[in-house]
């Protein structure tokens, strides 16, 4: 299904270059001017510089030689190699390219009619769930050796990266703005996905190769399935970032991988027993220079140990520059960080393997009626604060082509290969930290502060879940999974800040999010922190994304800032395999009843939490399928079936808005059956006014004559009286 396009700045390209060529003129964009405002915010143009057309770089200009590739892309005098190692990922992939570089046939210069040129492009970038349209002329910035200052292509008529290049800047400020970045972040404006960062331990998977196995297989099917991926090494500290290591490959470089196969060595025929495989990543650096000098680099002796129909195989391209083969055991041993970019589809015909994506926006908003403030007033920080732990970018230098951004560590869910609490590095990085520990150059800077603000419990941006007295203020969003140990990737992303750093600003708001269990019919807010099912790391990155592995059951999503008062725009995405279905709880209570004239109106809130059962089968006989009711006033709340199952763990909540406090909450214990359901036991509980948390143990007795167990449930209640204070 098509999704909707947003125009930049209101630009339509199609009317644009129907009036150019009504008028018979070259388009040029009075939103980005050839001068040094496009360029730079903070330092000066170099000397020689100036702006020229294709036409006046070349006789037979070309947006594309001989097709796309990721070979056509050379990095410049600009510190954007993190855009151009996924801009070569995304020309890897013809659907995903042709989506950024939309009617590329109609944009083709047509030498047979130079009139229909008219000095117009547009790209399409993926920005907070929307299909971005950037319109640009074709004026690029030159340098005094009359060659391009920026992303170039190796032939000198292909001009596709070069203008694309260009329509990012103009989309991001300017072209200074797009120094400093992590791969993940274009890597999403270029395709939609959802980016993963994936650590690697070095010794770890070099000496263990059933972990380098299924790491390479995680990357095979991810490639398989088209996914981008880049990696780079992080600089550990002491070391500099773009220092050059003995085997040639750069620190703090991003780099995308191409391709990943298995090589077959020798001439022998597929199927032949005893034909050595090897596991190899085919790499391509954004330098357009082939780095690597180890085994199977260009000209190595290695490559005689493979015949020429496995070369013709393999559409070897080890002569091309910028693009090289390793050994994956090589690729383990020196490269730390993996970025997947994983693409999700939102139709209902899709394979279950893939990932299914739903989607909500939303707001980090001030009280309605107060200014709204993004940074928040701060003065001393709590120990548990402290504790915490947060992330910012770290300093960016004056000057320099800085590399790929630090990702850090992630927690330890199924993306961490051989994790070790190792401290990350890397200049001009984003860094994250866990929650019990915090990066000491952040600490240092806000040790003795803490957030002494007001925020109105109208708000939503409350902060992280230290901050108890606001954390439930912000936005909260609910989700039910219904298969048992369902995997979910939850993804936010915040709105990009980097257009706003020639006012100086342009920092990202450290962002994360919690996951609560909350009661099966649970339909408003929550207003009591209670059992935490996941929990994101903070940090100040355009988006934060977990996977993790939830069991049956309702939960609340609270995407929140990291220090309460701060206001911006985002984006959640829930990835899984199976239907979910994402809403924004925006009432804290039910809504009046169109009776409520003949019937009380609530007056009491009363939460159950069915823990489990037990002894509810005979002995040396098959335990009973069973499952269990939660009764009150009028509303009935069943479980699923547990099977054969004498001690079944329920862990079921539920939530009751009661009308009569004086009545019983029942709870029913009932035997699956063929033709009818068999009531095994039941229990009545009778609630106080106001109690918190009480638990109990409680003897099933069956209220029929046909009763055949005795057992005891583990149940809790907690009552409120007020609801007007929720």
């Amino acid at each position: 299904m098509p999704e909707r396009v947003c125009l930049f700045q209101g630009q339509c390209y199609y009317q644009l270059k129907r009036a150019c060529l009504r008028r018979g003129v070259l388009f040029q964009d009075p939103h980005f001017l050839p001068s040094a405002q496009s360029l730079f915010y903070r330092r000066c143009p170099p000397p020689g510089l100036t702006w020229k057309r294709p036409r006046e770089l070349c006789k037979d200009p070309r947006l594309f030689v001989d097709g796309i590739s990721s070979r056509d892309l050379h990095q410049g005098s600009l510190g954007n190699c993190w855009m151009v190692a996924a801009t070569s990922c995304l020309a890897t992939e013809p659907s995903l390219w042709k989506q950024v570089i939309p009617d590329h046939k109609e944009q083709e210069w047509n030498p047979k009619r130079p009139d229909l040129y008219s000095g117009i492009f547009h790209f399409r970038f993926w920005r907070l769930g929307c299909w971005t349209d950037v319109v640009i002329d074709d004026r690029l910035p030159t340098g005094q050796d009359g060659a391009l200052l920026f992303c170039r292509s190796g032939s000198p008529r292909e001009f596709w990266s070069a203008l694309l290049e260009k329509a990012y800047a103009k989309l991001n400020g300017c072209y200074e703005a797009l120094e400093g970045g992590n791969t993940a972040e274009a890597l999403v404006d270029f395709t939609g996905g959802v980016s993963e960062p994936i650590s690697l331990d070095r010794e770890i998977l070099t000496h263990h190769s059933d972990q380098r196995r299924a790491l390479f297989q995680t990357l095979a099917r991810a490639h398989t399935r088209r996914a981008l991926i880049t990696c780079y090494i992080r600089p550990a500290e002491g070391e500099m970032v773009e220092s050059v290591l003995d085997c040639g490959l750069v620190r703090g470089h991003a780099y995308g991988i191409t391709a990943v196969r298995k090589m077959r060595l020798g001439e022998q025929l597929l199927g032949v027993c005893g034909a050595s495989r090897v596991q190899m990543v085919r790499m391509r650096n954004p330098w357009g220079t082939t780095d690597w000098t180890g085994a199977w680099s260009q000209g190595s002796h290695q490559w005689q140990q493979v015949g020429r129909s496995e070369r013709e195989k393999m559409g070897l391209t080890v002569r091309d520059v910028g693009e090289f083969w390793m050994e994956f055991e090589d690729f383990c041993h020196y490269f730390t960080d993996v970025v997947v970019c994983r693409l999700a589809e939102r139709a209902l015909l899709w394979p279950s393997s893939h990932w299914r994506e739903v989607r909500c926006s939303g707001e980090w908003a001030a009280t309605p009626g107060k200014p709204p403030g993004s940074i928040p007033l701060l003065s001393g920080l709590s120990k548990q604060e402290d504790q915490r732990g947060l992330t910012r970018e770290a300093e960016r230098g004056p000057k320099g082509d800085r590399k790929e951004d630090q990702l850090g560590k992630r927690q330890r869910d199924g993306t961490l290969w051989g994790q070790r609490d190792k401290a990350g590095g890397g200049k001009g990085g984003e860094k994250i930290a866990r929650k019990e520990e915090q990066e000491s150059n952040f600490r240092d800077g806000l040790r003795g502060m803490r957030w002494d603000g007001q925020v109105d419990k109208n708000s939503r941006c409350g902060g992280c879940i230290n901050h108890r007295d606001t954390f439930l203020y912000n936005p909260q969003f609910m989700f039910e999974v219904r298969g048992e140990g369902d995997e979910v990737l939850i993804c936010l992303q915040q709105e990009d800040r980097r257009i706003r750093r020639r006012e100086g600003g342009g920092e990202n708001l450290p962002i994360g999010f919690e996951v609560l269990r909350v009661e099966v019919n649970r339909m408003t807010r929550v207003h009591c922190v209670g059992e935490q099912a996941a929990s994101s790391v903070y940090m100040d990155s355009r988006s934060v994304a977990l996977r993790v592995t939830l069991g049956p059951g309702r939960y609340t999503l609270l995407p929140t800032t990291f220090q309460p008062g701060s206001t911006g725009r985002f984006l959640l995405r829930v990835f899984s395999h199976s239907h979910v279905h994402l809403r924004e709880l925006k009432e804290d209570l039910p809504p009046p009843s169109i009776w409520q004239c003949c019937i009380p109106q609530p007056c009491m809130v009363t939460t159950v939490h069915l823990r489990r059962a037990s002894g509810l089968g005979q002995p040396k006989q098959t335990a009973p399928d069973v499952y269990a009711v939660i009764r009150c006033e009028n509303d009935t709340i069943r479980t699923r079936i547990f099977k054969q199952d004498s001690n079944p763990e329920f862990n079921t909540k539920a939530i009751f808005y009661r009308r009569q406090p004086d009545t019983h909450v029942y709870i029913e214990l009932w035997c699956r059956g063929w033709l009818w359901d068999t009531l095994l036991g039941g229990a009545r509980l009778q609630t106080g006014d106001i109690e918190r948390g009480r638990s109990r143990v409680i003897d099933l007795q069956s209220g029929q004559s046909r009763s055949v167990s005795r057992g005891c449930i583990y149940v809790e209640t907690s009552s409120s009286q007020c609801l007007t204070d929720l």
